[in-house]
């Protein structure tokens, strides 16, 4: 799929070497056809990395995507520098007046902390209640699947320890659901973080669909509200096939008593190289949710958005 980016984003040199169709401004703005619009509200510290991650999937349909980053301005990342956010990303200030087929919230280093003492919290606050008027479908990631939960639905988070780290397998809760058609009966996901949501809170709101979950203690994975058109994915399906290896590697040399991520490693080895078994997954789930739930029924018109109101459950039943 043709992408359409910030000009010089470093991510599009390494999507280049990918052999992913990545097209600039100008090339974008000649062809007769509307993109989709997309929003990304990127909270990880390492910009770069997860931009390339969220944009190589994006990438995997004929679909052409405009796609624009923000970062919360009631907190300087430390990792970016102020440069790089001011060529690339911008401000919800810059954005808040215009209308996108597609919100993606990523996760963020801060699930140890309460909700209300995390820095920017208000701020995605104000940005998840516009969605509601200004985005026809939202795609929550790890931490933003919880923050979304906990701000829209009031579903808490709990501590789980040791951290839930590793490559789990899962199992769909529903049939004929398009946000997973074409995925395996069983299929794997990444998973890294120290906190959970659990099906009996989620059970207890009637406008959440539980969607997909493992057996094992990762617990759920997929919740949505199909009317509204909201996802929330506590995996992180976009990782790069080292992403574990690198924050395993990270938390040894620190010292954390942190274990070798589950069913990653072949025989637990971790001198041995990972084995990727989640990749097509990875990119059913984002260009199911771009086909299905974006472009198959957002407006031409995306000044006609408000008045959208279309009803996502038919179809569904649960197994």
């Amino acid at each position: 799929m043709p992408i359409k980016i910030p000009n010089n984003l470093p991510a599009a040199q390494i999507l280049d070497n990918e052999n992913i169709f990545v097209m600039d401004a100008e090339r974008a703005y000649k062809q007769d056809i509307r993109p989709l619009r997309i929003l990304i509200l990127n909270l990880m510290p390492l910009k770069t990395v997860t931009e390339t991650q969220v944009l190589r999937l994006l990438s995997n349909t004929p679909l052409q995507v405009e796609v624009d980053f923000i970062y919360t301005q009631s907190y300087t990342p430390a990792h970016t520098s102020m440069e790089y956010l001011t060529e690339f990303y911008g401000t919800f200030e810059d954005v808040k007046d215009k209308i996108y087929d597609g919100f993606i919230m990523t996760g963020a280093p801060v699930e140890q902390m309460e909700y209300e003492d995390v820095a920017y919290w208000q701020e995605v606050c104000q940005i998840m209640e516009w969605t509601k008027t200004h985005v026809f479908s939202s795609f929550y990631i790890c931490w933003g699947a919880q923050a979304g939960l906990y701000y829209h639905y009031k579903i808490p988070k709990y501590h789980v320890e040791p951290k839930i780290f590793g490559v789990y397998k899962h199992h769909l809760l529903v049939e004929n659901e398009k946000l997973f058609r074409g995925f395996d009966d069983e299929f794997y996901v990444p998973h890294s973080r120290h906190t959970e949501v659990r099906r009996s809170d989620i059970e207890k709101v009637p406008e959440l669909t539980l969607l997909a979950e493992s057996d094992s203690r990762c617990g759920v994975y997929a919740v949505a509200n199909l009317q509204k058109r909201q996802f929330f994915i506590t995996g992180h399906a976009e990782y790069d096939p080292l992403t574990l290896k690198w924050e395993y590697d990270r938390d040894v040399s620190a010292g954390l008593d942190i274990q070798i991520p589950c069913n990653y490693y072949p025989n637990d080895d971790p001198s041995q190289r990972p084995v990727v078994k989640w990749r097509s997954v990875a990119n059913l789930l984002f260009a199911n949710w771009l086909n299905y739930y974006v472009y198959q029924e957002t407006p031409y018109d995306l000044s006609k958005l408000q008045n959208v109101s279309e009803h996502w459950s038919n179809g569904i039943r649960e197994i």
